[in-house]
């Protein structure tokens, strides 16, 4: 795994790891700290929106234990560190101004890792895509 390069993905395809897997392994996967607390917020929160109901589906047991593992973020799941990305983050802010910083962060991340960025299709469907085509960061949608 340490070998392969790194993959950063987003909130949702973060919970599908952690439920169901992406389906292709040794990967080395890495999400942004605005995406873990936006799965973990909706896990927690289950309000049966696009992030929650993927929980809200599961009997009581099983979903008890997919949230403990949203919460207890594996080992091998990395959040990159805010010393290298905040630095990056801020230099886009200079080239991206109207940018939020949940897409500041991933495209800071991505830039910071050297990563692939992996979008569920509703995260394409939003201006992360063209920043990271303008910082030459490559990306794929990866439907969940």
């Amino acid at each position: 795994m340490a070998d392969s390069p790194p993959v950063l993905i987003d909130d949702r395809l973060l919970i599908r790891e952690l439920l169901a897997g992406l389906g292709e392994p040794d990967l080395h996967l890495s999400t942004t700290t605005y995406w873990y607390h936006r799965a973990c917020r909706a896990a927690v929160a289950g309000a049966g929106g696009a992030l929650s109901g993927p929980f809200t589906q599961l009997d009581p047991a099983r979903q008890a234990a997919a949230i403990r593992s949203l919460l207890e973020l594996r080992p091998d799941i990395s959040l990159p560190d805010p010393r290298s990305t905040v630095p990056v983050m801020a230099e886009l802010a200079e080239r991206h101004p109207k940018l939020n910083v949940l897409n500041l962060e991933a495209a800071g991340a991505a830039l910071s890792l050297g990563a692939t960025v992996w979008l569920s299709p509703r995260a394409a469907d939003g201006v992360l895509p063209g920043v990271l085509d303008a910082e030459s960061v490559a990306w794929r949608i990866v439907d969940v």
